[in-house]
């Protein structure tokens, strides 16, 4: 910082009433070619044709336990109601066979994640390792030919 000057008005003490701006605009004009460069690499995008595959829905295994969850709770083991009791009971039953079966777990869109993370718990609690979520099968494009 400048406090004085070789004017010969000022007196000795008098500080410098001019900014220098050279180290201002010095520092603005890096950054504007930093900016110049970089900004093309910040916009670049990679244009990637994936294929599309029509695979069919997975196979169900014969040791496959499907339990279904409902808006309000309600749990489901192969289509039929059960209390949350009886579902710790089948889960532990069938986590002692050899091999373990997997569960696939489809709940409601609207069911609370209290009762998903419970039917988790109670899974995995008795031994359950394989555990899958299953979504509805999206509907066919119009048109769409099968």
């Amino acid at each position: 910082m400048a406090f004085g000057g070789f004017e010969r008005g000022q007196s000795a003490g008098q500080p410098m009433a001019e900014i220098n701006v050279t180290p201002l605009v010095d520092v603005m004009l890096v950054l504007l070619v930093i900016f110049i460069i970089t900004a093309p690499l910040l916009a670049r995008a990679l244009k990637l044709d994936l294929p599309q595959v029509d695979a069919p829905p997975a196979a169900v295994q014969p040791n496959t336990i499907r339990i279904g969850i409902e808006a309000d709770g309600t749990l489901r083991v192969d289509g039929e109601a059960i209390g949350a009791e009886a579902l710790v009971a089948r889960l532990e039953a069938a986590a002692k066979v050899s091999p373990p079966p997997e569960v696939h777990l489809a709940a409601d869109k609207a069911a609370r994640y209290e009762f998903v993370a419970a039917v988790l718990g109670a899974a995995q609690k008795a031994g359950l390792k394989q555990i899958g979520f299953v979504t509805d099968a999206p509907p066919p494009a119009a048109g769409a030919t099968q």
